[in-house]
């Protein structure tokens, strides 16, 4: 979906491929209110800022949560119509309105059916092996693996 997507630009016609790189509550890192939800675009790192008080007001209006996955696709889904529209202008950073993070939730929901569809982040290859993935804790003699 939106965690790995490739826009047109409509000004230039460059494609630009998109890709989750994390999730951040920016309170610790700038001082403001918000979660940043971080993309790379074309290997360049861009934010998009989503109000915390979104996340107030979607449980408010449907008791339900907003969930880590669910912002990084209402994100996502953000950033690729603020490509494809001509909206983007190689800033680095854009920040949503309550609004706007409201209908990019409830837009992704609709288009999923469920938040249980939402693909879960971080996007790990599918085609790796558990083992390429384990690793030794500092003073143990196995692995993780090898230790279950």
């Amino acid at each position: 979906m939106y965690e790995d997507f490739v826009a047109t630009d409509r000004w230039t016609s460059e494609k630009l491929h998109c890709v989750w790189k994390g999730t951040v509550v920016a309170i610790a890192t700038r001082h403001a209110d918000a979660t940043d939800i971080r993309f790379a675009v074309n290997g360049k790192p861009l934010w998009i800022a989503m109000p915390n008080l979104a996340w107030v007001e979607q449980k408010r209006l449907s008791g339900k949560v907003i969930t880590d996955f669910l912002a990084a696709q209402a994100a996502g889904r953000y950033l690729k119509q603020a490509i494809e529209s001509g909206y983007d202008n190689g800033r680095e950073m854009y920040t949503m309105t309550v609004d706007e993070v409201l209908h990019e939730v409830k837009a992704v929901v609709n288009e999923v059916g469920h938040t249980s569809n939402l693909p879960s982040l971080p996007v790990v290859d599918r085609d790796a092996h558990p083992g390429e993935f384990d690793f030794k804790l500092p003073g143990e003699p196995q692995t993780v693996a090898e230790s279950a």
